[in-house]
């Protein structure tokens, strides 16, 4: 379902707030499929194709790969059935209790670890040697399970990559130059102290938002998120602790809308109506505050996004899973890389803005068209696509840090940002909670 990543971060975010309740509906039990689908050679029977709300807005769009799909291989048929998001990770609990999984399912980052931990889906590296070169790198590897080894779970779709976007007028009025974007956590937390001594109260650099904006930039700054297993949190550590201490200081300052800490305001708005430095870090959101904001988009730039020490971005993806003991692995194999070749995402990359997993479909060239070099939607395009050919998964977030999680690591970093707490307290504390609440998880 293509969304800006500011909704698409508030759909992860509620995805995973089910994840401990799924944990516990029975997915590792009697549920687990007894084998492993193998091809044949024959590409033919009818598979199931499930998508998440892409009806009505992209029915001709995907009735048509299918129609495609099926006269290459007309002894193969494909049933494609939408649902809505709401309730969609439930629904797949409920379908693999009953054996009903659909032999193609369309996941998101949240929803594929909920059914490849469980052993729910097809291993597609075994099931297609060789199909990895088809993908960018980072796209591919994203649907890889700790401690699996070379096994990739799902086929990549489409996907999403930050970038960085910032009102040039209000950079310039706070004495920033424009051509320079901040590129690092840090750097950016100095341009935004600047912003509010130059400001006068009349604009803000940032949301607050601390949930929104971790674990991302601790991931960033290089602070160890989970111990090698994967089995405990370690992010209490100096540079933890310095990030609390700077957000505290530039919330002090008015770095921050002071309302933006508590609950969540609408970026877009404050952004488009001028209040906001920095915007979303949305090729998406470019292409709504052109619509929206005609005004602010007329100074709106784009840049690469903030990658902090470790020099990669984090990318949001959507995947295509084989289900484990589908009855027909070859047109299931089949059709989940026929929707997601180049020229299929491509096509789908016209009409929504998301970009290519596939290689191929990403060296096209409208994704190097950088035009005059001023419209900021076309270049938005052009530096996503830049970033995706190296983009490394640094900063994802882990399965580990459920909804559950991120509140209680906002809630400790809320009182320190406010001076409620000091904020190495505030880090042992969420991690302390973080641990209690992954232990918990492990249990059930």
């Amino acid at each position: 379902m293509p969304r800006s990543p500011l909704t698409r971060t508030a759909v992860a975010t509620a995805v995973a707030a089910g994840l401990l309740t799924l944990s516990a509906c029975g997915l590792g039990g009697a549920g687990h499929p007894a084998g492993e689908a193998r091809k044949t050679g024959t590409v033919a029977g009818e598979i199931t194709f499930r998508t998440l709300q892409l009806k009505p807005v992209y029915t001709a769009y995907v009735q048509g790969v299918i129609d495609s799909f099926e006269r290459k291989y007309p002894d193969a048929k494909v049933k494609w059935e939408d649902v809505p998001g709401d309730g969609y990770n439930e629904k797949l609990v409920a379908d693999a209790q009953a054996g009903a999984l659909p032999d193609v399912v369309n996941l998101s980052t949240d929803s594929f670890q909920l059914l490849a931990d469980r052993g729910m889906l097809a291993d597609v590296a075994a099931l297609d040697g060789g199909v990895a070169k088809e993908y960018v790198p980072g796209a591919w590897e994203q649907f890889k399970l700790p401690g699996k080894g070379a096994g990739v779970y799902a086929y990549p779709w489409y996907v999403t990559p930050e970038i960085l976007t910032y009102n040039e007028d209000l950079f310039t009025r706070s004495g920033l130059d424009p051509a320079k974007p901040p590129t690092t956590v840090e750097q950016f937390f100095d341009y935004a102290e600047q912003i509010a001594a130059r400001s006068g109260g009349r604009y803000a650099a940032f949301m607050a938002d601390p949930k929104g904006r971790l674990p991302g930039d601790w991931q960033k700054m290089g602070v160890p998120l989970l111990n090698q297993a994967g089995d405990r949190f370690t992010f209490d550590t100096d540079k933890a602790v310095a990030w609390a201490d700077r957000m505290k200081d530039l919330y002090a300052k008015g770095a921050m809308p002071k309302e933006s800490l508590l609950k969540a305001d609408d970026i877009n708005q404050l952004y488009g109506s001028g209040r906001l430095v920095f915007g979303p870090g949305s090729p998406g959101f470019v292409k709504d505050i052109k619509a929206n904001a005609p005004q602010v988009y007329a100074q709106t730039r784009v840049a690469g996004a903030v990658t902090g020490t470790l020099g990669h971005i984090g990318i949001y993806a959507q995947s295509l899973g084989i289900r484990k003991d589908t009855a027909h692995p070859d047109a299931a194999a089949e059709f989940a890389k026929w929707v997601t070749n180049g020229p299929n995402q491509v096509e789908f990359s016209r009409r929504a803005t998301i970009y290519p997993s596939n290689a191929q479909g990403l060296a096209d060239p409208r994704f190097a068209d950088r035009g005059d070099g001023k419209d900021a939607e076309t270049l938005a395009r052009a530096i996503g696509a830049e970033q995706l050919k190296t983009a490394a998964l640094d900063a994802n977030t882990p399965v580990q840090w459920t909804s559950q999680v991120g509140d209680a690591v906002a809630r400790e970093m809320q009182k320190a940002i406010k001076g409620e707490e000091d904020s190495r307290t505030a880090v042992r504390k969420a991690e302390e909670e973080a641990n209690r609440l992954l232990a918990a998880a492990g249990r059930r």
